[in-house]
């Protein structure tokens, strides 16, 4: 099987050929760096995200605050990370930086505010 894909691991933004076999990458071609190839490896075989969203608050300046995790997380976990992201409450003064919650979905894996709240 053949996927065409464009690469975002540099701003020239390569029109990636990726030939597939058994979901695993077997040649790239079209890659202009050598960050294509890894890219496309990457996104075949195990796309992974930074998840950023939003944390409701209680009793704070702001009624929302900015999170994201300090890692990627599985592809295939977004949506259910997105859904755990909805139960969270920051009801106290936050740093950005600041983890708000621990091992998220992954152990490892942190949700962090990325403003500042009082």
């Amino acid at each position: 099987m053949k996927k065409e894909m464009t690469c975002i691991e540099c701003p020239v933004g390569c029109a990636l050929s990726v030939d597939i076999e058994n979901c695993k990458v077997v040649k790239v071609s079209g890659g202009k760096c050598p960050k294509a190839e890894k890219y496309a490896i990457s996104e075949v075989e195990n796309p992974v995200r930074i998840l950023t969203s939003t944390v409701l608050t209680d009793g704070l300046s702001f009624k929302m605050i900015p999170v994201r995790t300090d890692r990627p997380l599985p592809k295939r976990d977004i949506l259910r990370a997105a859904e755990e992201i909805k139960k969270v409450r920051i009801n106290k003064p936050t740093r950005a930086g600041e983890i708000i919650v621990k091992n998220f979905l992954n152990p490892g894996t942190n949700l962090i505010a990325t403003r500042d709240c009082s």
